[in-house]
């Protein structure tokens, strides 16, 4: 069995903003997600891309695992970020609504193309019903590959009733 590592709190850290990267150094977090997707406006991206990678590379982070969430690959960013976040080496990629292994495959095909180094994981993130119906498949995709939630999203296509006093 792979290495376990123990994530009390994972820090979701928008790209698009500097201060928040700088503060992320200081704050009492296992793992930080710095985003490239959800939390960047579509005319921040680049900018968000080029912070995000340049903190990577600069570090400062302590022993925190440091995680790059990328657009989908399907996306006008998805390549791009993909490329920058394998050069910037964080400890893991984290990909959006994977739905389905080829997904998957296609990320672990760009990391071999770009000679990715081993360290890298690559976390699926699984926010949609069809990703909840093929999760046994897409947690066997990988060597380099984890699974992670979003409740939130998932609720979202789903319809499903939200908790009282939460907005997702």
């Amino acid at each position: 069995m792979a290495d376990l590592r123990l994530r009390r709190s994972v820090l979701y850290m928008p790209g698009s903003n500097q201060r928040a990267l700088d503060k992320a150094k200081t704050l009492a977090a296992d793992s930080l997600i710095l985003d490239l997707e959800d939390a960047v406006a579509p005319d921040a991206k680049e900018i968000a891309r080029e912070q995000v990678c340049r903190a990577v590379k600069e570090g400062g982070y302590g022993n925190r695992e440091i995680v790059i969430r990328v657009n989908a690959p399907q996306t006008p960013w998805g390549e791009a970020d993909l490329q920058a976040a394998i050069e910037a080496k964080p400890n893991a990629i984290l990909m959006p609504k994977v739905s389905s292994t080829a997904v998957l495959e296609h990320i672990a095909n760009r990391l071999e193309a770009l000679d990715a180094p081993e360290g890298i994981d690559v976390w699926a993130m699984i926010e949609t019903p069809a990703s909840i119906l093929n999760i046994q498949e897409i947690a066997k995709a990988a060597a380099r590959c984890r699974v992670a939630g979003s409740p939130a999203s998932c609720s979202a296509p789903t319809t499903s009733p939200r908790t009282p006093g939460r907005r997702s």
